[in-house]
């Protein structure tokens, strides 16, 4: 069955996973506030490899193990709230890459709409 989609935005956050914020995990603190502030959902993703703004490798590799792999933090609501989400987390990063994109969202289960 096809469902009629909800325009909604994803905000993604790229950082390394030794990031820190007010002596706790940068990624834990971004998840605790989204839910904070009753975004629609959050999750954190773990790279296998991967390079930023120092160019340095980033990998599970045995050879090169990096205690500083890249995650990615993504969030999905309207957009409205993804814009102020994304103003308290600039405030929150020393460093690292945002991005925010228009989605098409069809929701399956009984869920059938964003948040309000």
């Amino acid at each position: 069955m096809a469902l009629e989609p909800t325009q909604a935005s994803r905000l993604r956050i790229y950082i390394g996973e030794s990031s820190r914020y007010q002596h706790r995990a940068l990624y834990e603190a971004v998840v605790a506030k989204a839910r904070e502030m009753g975004l629609a959902g959050a999750t954190v993703m773990r790279g296998l490899e991967g390079y930023g703004h120092t160019h340095r490798i980033h990998s599970t590799n045995i050879l090169t193990l990096s205690g500083d792999l890249p995650l990615v933090i993504e969030v999905i609501d309207r957009p409205a709230r993804v814009d102020q989400f994304a103003a308290v987390v600039a405030d929150m990063l020393d460093h690292g890459l945002v991005t925010v994109d228009a989605v098409d969202v069809r929701h399956y289960g009984k869920s059938t709409t964003l948040p309000e």
